[in-house]
């Protein structure tokens, strides 16, 4: 286990994506459940939705889970002013149990802004920096890590899977030549400019960068996003009382294929949105990161 580089908290900011229709959403439960009932907020990140809903729902108590530290740091200052209605954990959310019963499960898996823009986190390939990707940098192998451990044909295969990437054999290629020439890559931008070059210089400076889907592939990777919201999609409905939500906002094919599965085949839930959500059009104007969003909701159903 590496300790990697760890940011300060201060420039923390993850603006809430879908807080209006998320609010809307907990407005339409049963009254007796909003007056005293329990949320959990299963990626609190900067505390931007748990702050909506302790303003809206004075009664309402939140247990706050984040695997990062500078998240936790930044959510802890921001929802202070709550005191006792607000509960912070240091976990991933596949590994959390839960003893009482909650009103709702909430869990956005979108990087938060600060995870993307803080170029010592390792995440953006458009600010250099250590290629790190791990959401918690005291916890894991780092992406750096990855891409030397895994052969060539290993690390085609995981860009391919977890990025849709087709020129995933190409990259996987350079990349693998790259380390055996050169050694490590300097930083992400090293690594973005190598894989950059796999693509016909036409295809360099289209909508999508290059990169994005190799840099996924990697995070998704070391993070295991996937393996950890298969475990959340199993054990999140045990948490809920009788007509609880359980809310999921996706921001990549992968996850939403999952969450759309999960909801429609787990006979402990019903569906509420047979399509998911999306960000209005004034949202994405004010915060285009919303535009890849989509949320789906279900509730539990009462089994006898």
């Amino acid at each position: 286990m590496k300790e990697g580089p760890i940011s300060s908290s201060s420039n923390f900011n993850h603006v809430p994506v879908m807080g209006k229709e998320i609010i809307q959403s907990l407005k339409e439960l049963p009254s007796e459940l909003t007056k005293q009932g329990l949320i959990i907020d299963a990626t609190i990140g900067g505390g931007g939705h748990s702050a909506q809903i302790l303003e809206n729902f004075p009664g309402i108590k939140i247990i706050g889970l984040d695997q990062d530290p500078m998240a936790r740091e930044a959510a802890s200052k921001k929802l202070i002013k709550f005191g006792t209605r607000i509960k912070i954990i240091s976990t991933n959310f596949a590994d959390f149990s839960l003893d009482e019963q909650a009103i709702c499960v909430l869990a956005d898996l979108g990087v938060s802004s600060h995870q993307l823009d803080e170029p010592s986190r390792g995440f953006s390939f458009r600010l250099n920096g250590p290629i790190d990707m791990r959401m918690n940098p005291k916890e894991g192998s780092s992406a750096a890590e990855l891409i030397e451990t895994l052969s060539e044909q290993n690390l085609a295969d995981l860009i391919y899977e977890l990025g849709e990437e087709k020129r995933s054999r190409r990259i996987a290629r350079k990349i693998k030549n790259d380390l055996a020439e050169n050694g490590p890559y300097s930083g992400t931008q090293d690594l973005s400019y190598a894989i950059a070059g796999c693509f016909p210089p036409k295809q360099r400076y289209g909508r999508i960068h290059p990169s994005t889907r190799t840099f996924q592939a990697l995070r998704i990777a070391v993070n295991n996003e996937l393996g950890s919201l298969e475990s959340l999609l199993l054990k999140a409905p045990n948490w809920l009382l009788e007509n609880g939500l359980f809310m999921v906002m996706s921001f990549h094919s992968l996850e939403d294929r999952r969450v759309k599965s999960s909801f429609k085949t787990d006979n402990r839930l019903k569906v509420l949105s047979k399509k998911p959500i999306r960000a209005s059009s004034e949202e994405i104007e004010l915060n285009p990161r919303s535009k890849s969003a989509k949320l789906r909701i279900s509730a539990k159903k009462f089994l006898t």
